[in-house]
C-alpha cells in the first residue's frame, strides 16, 4: 500500500490504484497555510491529513504524488475557494524565490567578480591611453617606474608648468592650451578614481567570500575562491565537481579546441593563479593542479554542507606536500 497526499489531500492506495481510505482538508486555507504547506512538500515533510492516514495505516509507505511507479489514482479535487487560494499562494511563493534568489551570495558573488574584471579592464584602457598621451607630451618624464605616482601629481597640478617643476623636467616646446591640460588632468584622475573604485569592490568581494567560502578562501585566496565559485555557477555546483572539472575552470576554450583538434589538454584554468602552481617551474605545474584541485573539491563540500572550516594549520600540510612534489619532480627532472 501506498499513502500519496498533496497540499490539500491524502489517500491510501493498493496496488491497483484502488483508493482506500482518503481525508481531505477542511474549510478554506488561509495563503499562509497553503505557503507553509508547499514548504513542508518541498521538505518531504507530511501534511496534517497524511499524518492522520498514516496513524490509521502505518505499514503504508508515504510518498507524495509526483513519485514514480505508483499505480494510476485520482487524488480528491480541491474546492474552488482553495484553488483561488492556490493560485494566490503560488505568485506570492515565486516572488519570494525570485527574491531569494537575487540575494544570494552566488549571485553577490557573481555580481562583484564581473565588476571587478570590468573595472579593471576600463581601469588598464585608460591608464595606457593616459601614460601613452603623457609620454607623447612630456617625452623626457620618468613614468615607468611608479605610473599611478606620476599620475596622482599630473592630476593634482592646475598649472603644467608647476607639474613640470615637480617631476623635474623643462617645459614642453609646444605650447599646450589650458583645456587640454585639463583634460590630461581629469583623465589621470579618472584613472585614479577607478583604481580606488576596484580597491573597495575587492574588498567587498574578500569579505563576502571569507564568510561564503572559508575553507576555500583560506586555501586558495578570498578573491581566487570567489572566481573559482562563480565559474562554477555556485557553491553547491563547485562541491559536486570532480576535482578534474575544478582543475580546468576557466579554461574552456582550450578544452574544446583539444576535443576538437586533438591538442594537448590544458593542465589547468583560473587554479593557475595560486602561487603554488604560477611560482613553480612548468614541469611540476601539472601534478601540483591536479592535486590542488583535489583539495579545492574537499574545501568546497566542507563549506557546502556546513563543516568545519580549515585554518592555516590545514593549508600548510598542503604546502607541505607541494614541496615534497617540487622536490620529487626537481630530482626526476636532473636525472
Amino acid at each position: 500500500m501506498w499513502l500519496v497526499y498533496d497540499w490539500q489531500a491524502a489517500v491510501v492506495i493498493d496496488q491497483v490504484g484502488q483508493i482506500i481510505d482518503d481525508i481531505q482538508v477542511q474549510g478554506i486555507l488561509s495563503t499562509r497555510d497553503i505557503l507553509q504547506r508547499l514548504s513542508d512538500l518541498q521538505n518531504n515533510q507530511p501534511t496534517p491529513e497524511a499524518l492522520e492516514l498514516h496513524h490509521r495505516f502505518s505499514d503504508a509507505q508515504m510518498c507524495q504524488k509526483h513519485e514514480p511507479n505508483l499505480p494510476l489514482f485520482a487524488l480528491p479535487e480541491p474546492s474552488i475557494e482553495n484553488v483561488e487560494q492556490f493560485d494566490k499562494a503560488l505568485i506570492l511563493q515565486t516572488k519570494m524565490e525570485i527574491e531569494f534568489g537575487a540575494g544570494h551570495p552566488d549571485r553577490r558573488l557573481e555580481h562583484l567578480v564581473r565588476l571587478s574584471d570590468e573595472l579593471r579592464s576600463s581601469q588598464l584602457t585608460l591608464e595606457n591611453r593616459c601614460i601613452e598621451w603623457f609620454g607623447d607630451m612630456f617625452p623626457y618624464a620618468q613614468q615607468k617606474r611608479d605610473r599611478h605616482e606620476f599620475l596622482r601629481k599630473a592630476s593634482t597640478h592646475e598649472e603644467m608648468a608647476t607639474f613640470c617643476e615637480s617631476i623635474g623636467i623643462e617645459l614642453p616646446q609646444h605650447n599646450m592650451p589650458s583645456k587640454e591640460w585639463n583634460l590630461m588632468r581629469t583623465s589621470a584622475q579618472h584613472v585614479l578614481d577607478l583604481k580606488a573604485e576596484i580597491d573597495r569592490v575587492e574588498q567587498a568581494l574578500r569579505m563576502l567570500s571569507n564568510e561564503y567560502l572559508p575553507s576555500v578562501s583560506v586555501l586558495l585566496g578570498p578573491l581566487l575562491a570567489a572566481r573559482m565559485c562563480v565559474e562554477a555557477h555556485g557553491r553547491e555546483r563547485l562541491s559536486k565537481l570532480p576535482s578534474g572539472t575544478i582543475q580546468v575552470l576557466g579554461a574552456e576554450k582550450a578544452f574544446f579546441h583539444h576535443l576538437k583538434t586533438g591538442s594537448p589538454p590544458p593542465k589547468h584554468g583560473h587554479i593557475f593563479m595560486h602561487p603554488w602552481i604560477s611560482h613553480s617551474p612548468k614541469w611540476v605545474r601539472g601534478k601540483i593542479s591536479r592535486m590542488l584541485a583535489s583539495k579545492v573539491s574537499i574545501a568546497a563540500k566542507i563549506d557546502a554542507f556546513q563543516g568545519e572550516a580549515w585554518t592555516e594549520k590545514d593549508v600548510e600540510k598542503i604546502g607541505k606536500r607541494v614541496e615534497v612534489l617540487r622536490s620529487a619532480k626537481r630530482k626526476k627532472n636532473q636525472k
